[in-house]
């Protein structure tokens, strides 16, 4: 069975990450889309992320009725900071033998892959798919393969979809009183009204 894993700080969910996992899912053919919300991201550093109760109470809002979409709290759970490969490794000793793991992520999280914590022991656990970010050109494959040997054969390239939705910018638009009803499900609007969400920029 092939899974796709989407994580993020999900900060909050929006329709570009339902759009992606659809895409993702239909394209690769995967039985399902776990939706991994972060617990402590290292790479957000020291900018404020919305407690964890929040962003997944977004996702499970967001992804209701979806049958392929299910989420998961192994980031939530675990103390200290979220490493992606530590994440995959717990969901690889939770599947089957057979079953394949597909991690999910923006062409400009790619480029960064160096940076993360073990990338060749995460690419040997699963195989990447890349999806477009606007505003970022495709990833320099033979590049990233001189910093990490063998990730060429573990990454899949999407051309689509092409979507110019960003989290911090919804942020910023609640912040100002703009409407967000267009960028991200309807009872995830509702919920960030109801709780008061990003009235702070």
């Amino acid at each position: 069975m092939n899974i796709g894993v989407l994580g993020g700080t999900f900060d909050p969910v929006h329709t570009g990450h339902i759009i992606v996992a659809e895409e993702a899912r239909v394209k690769l053919n995967l039985a399902e889309v776990l939706f991994v919300p972060a617990g402590l991201p290292w790479l957000r550093g020291d900018s404020p992320v919305a407690a964890a109760e929040h962003r997944v109470h977004m996702v499970r809002l967001a992804i209701d009725g979806k049958p392929y979409f299910r989420l998961s709290m192994i980031e939530i759970e675990r103390s200290g900071h979220s490493y992606t490969v530590d994440t995959i490794a717990e969901l690889k000793g939770q599947l089957g033998a057979k079953d394949e793991l597909y991690f999910i992520l923006g062409w400009d999280s790619l480029v960064e892959l160096p940076r993360w914590q073990e990338p060749s022991r995460l690419i040997a656990m699963c195989r990447l798919v890349a999806v477009p970010r606007v505003g970022c050109s495709a990833p320099d494959l033979d590049s990233l393969e001189t910093s990490i040997p063998g990730v060429v054969d573990r990454v899949i390239l999407l051309d689509k979809p092409r979507v110019d939705i960003s989290a911090s910018g919804i942020r910023e638009r609640v912040a100002r009183g703009l409407p967000i009803d267009h960028l991200v499900p309807e009872p995830v609007e509702r919920y960030i009204r109801e709780q008061g969400l990003y009235t702070t920029a």
